[in-house]
């Protein structure tokens, strides 16, 4: 590239990186999701802000759009129940015409030892971190091979989805079918220019993670309130335990045209906790 170019490249308005694509976030009622979704607004992206608590999904999509004066609506969805997810794919394309990026990151996780672990706990976790990005994929090809121009799809794995925790093993077997699932999906669907990728937070300072330390407490694994973000944290090389803000740079990259060549990837965003 020429160095006049390059400058032009330089000085594209970060508000533009994003303009006009029509983006899907799962679960973006709160935590991470709020984050992407605020993210993907101020560069530009019209956004579907969905969860399955559609009053936490108005309040995220109205405070993003009062405050950056971007278009971001609210969908309830189901990611169990594939009638809602076709739902929401058909109101995206009603609203913005079309779906460009589609982000599965809705997710549970439960605390539970190796020999707690039920049916139903089990079924429960597959159900919404498994079955739910399976279907969210399927969903959103459809309607980014029948638009004919290609489209990225992009998923939550974790730390979890690369390494096996003893008390969230259910949580991590659901992760890693987010890698593997990941991975097909890149093959299947490359011949129609649709890229799938997916990105592994590791500790993130949420209101999930709030759940997490309440569990380790009334389980007797821990004794204070925070301790179990904290012990959780003392492998991370950078020192600390993240926040949303640390993760939206690698999801609006991965949502944006600089991604285009990558396909089929984990990129980790842990502070160095898990190494690959």
């Amino acid at each position: 590239m020429s160095e006049t170019r390059q400058k032009t490249a330089n000085s594209r308005s970060a508000s533009d990186r994003l303009k006009g694509r029509s983006i899907i976030v799962t679960g973006a009622g709160s935590g991470i999701g709020a984050g992407i979704a605020a993210d993907l607004v101020a560069n530009g992206a019209n956004v579907v802000v969905a969860d399955i608590n559609e009053g936490a999904a108005r309040e995220v999509a109205e405070e993003i759009a009062s405050s950056t004066g971007g278009a971001a609506i609210a969908v309830r969805v189901d990611v169990t129940d594939r009638a809602s997810i076709q739902a929401l794919v058909a109101k995206t394309v009603e609203r913005f015409g079309r779906l460009d990026v589609m982000f599965n990151n809705a997710g549970i996780i439960e605390t539970a030892s190796y020999l707690e672990i039920t049916e139903a706990g089990w079924n429960r976790l597959m159900n919404v971190n498994g079955l739910g990005v399976l279907m969210g994929t399927q969903e959103a090809a459809k309607q980014m091979i029948a638009q004919g121009t290609g489209g990225k799809i992009i998923n939550t794995a974790s730390i979890g989805g690369k390494q096996g925790y003893p008390v969230f093993a259910h949580y991590c077997a659901s992760k890693f079918a987010v890698v593997g699932l990941t991975q097909a999906a890149a093959r299947a669907f490359a011949e129609h220019k649709i890229t799938v990728n997916c990105f592994g937070p590791g500790v993130v300072h949420t209101a999930l993670w709030d759940q997490l330390n309440r569990e380790f407490v009334e389980r007797g694994i821990t004794s204070r309130p925070d301790q179990a973000i904290n012990d959780f944290s003392t492998d991370i090389l950078l020192g600390r335990y993240s926040t949303p803000k640390d993760i939206v740079g690698v999801t609006t990259f991965l949502a944006s045209s600089d991604s285009d060549y990558i396909t089929g990837q984990t990129v980790m965003v842990d502070g160095g906790m898990v190494l690959i």
